[in-house]
């Protein structure tokens, strides 16, 4: 287990668990979670062996966006765009470019720049108690982290500015019919089943796991024609890698694939 002061990294065979770990606070964003979720999502993501990443919180919830008591709003030289950009932004993407999946395990709130996290998973798995809740207009500000980012392309223009606007905490179920998370489960099964589910997931062939993610992404931002070139593109790196013939000779076996990832 990798030795960070406001999160955890645990490893199970092909999944890493990523844990915010400051329950006492709701894993609210301080300086040292901000900087050592990046170091931890690039140190997984650069771990070959690491096939796919939950993301969790410890404690009772998934987070509670940032720590208010820790904004320096007293120093004239601070900036919170400068934050945004140079401390959440590299992780966002770091997370959403990542070469293999991430998938989200949301108890309680996550709310704030913490739904962000949530959202820029590729998967998401809620217990029954988890909820959504874009908190800005309370405080008299505005979603970031790019939460406005995903919920456009999720639920809608409407959609999106109504829960930002009324503050409506969305509850998991409605989170499942909005498309905002793929699968719901009581709170006690919510890490047996997403551990589960990425199990599942690592034992499949990784570069199509890679490729398809890219791919998905690519397809949300461009034009058809785009898309299917890109698509011909990844198909062709993927055919020609030894994971494809592996994956024909076991298929021709009626035996399960050994992946090597290249």
């Amino acid at each position: 287990m990798s030795n960070y002061e406001a999160v955890t990294i645990e490893r199970r065979d092909g999944v890493a668990i990523v844990s915010f770990n400051r329950p006492d606070a709701l894993n609210s964003f301080n300086a040292a979670q901000r900087r050592d979720i990046l170091l931890a999502a690039r140190e997984v993501n650069n771990d070959d062996s690491i096939r796919v990443v939950v993301l969790a919180g410890a404690g009772r919830g998934f987070g509670a966006g940032a720590d208010l008591t820790e904004l320096p709003m007293d120093d004239p030289t601070w900036r919170v765009d400068d934050q945004l950009n140079l401390e959440y932004k590299p992780v966002m993407l770091e997370i959403y470019r990542a070469p293999k999946p991430w998938i989200s395990a949301v108890q309680g709130p996550a709310a704030g720049v913490s739904s962000a996290f949530a959202m820029v998973c590729d998967l998401t798995v809620m217990a029954d108690n988890a909820y959504i809740y874009q908190a800005f207009t309370a405080i008299s500000l505005v979603p970031d982290g790019g939460a406005t980012w995903h919920l456009v392309r999720t639920i809608g223009r409407k959609r999106a500015y109504e829960i930002i606007a009324t503050g409506e905490k969305l509850g998991a179920e409605k989170c499942l019919e909005w498309g905002l998370c793929n699968r719901v489960v009581p709170r006690d099964e919510l890490m047996p089943s997403t551990l589960a589910w990425a199990e599942e997931l690592a034992a499949k062939a990784p570069l199509s796991l890679r490729h398809a993610k890219q791919a998905v992404i690519e397809a949300s931002e461009q034009d058809l024609g785009h898309t299917i070139s890109r698509e011909a593109d990844l198909q062709y790196l993927c055919l020609e890698s030894e994971d494809a013939k592996e994956g024909t000779l076991a298929f021709l076996e009626k035996r399960a694939p050994i992946w090597k990832g290249r």
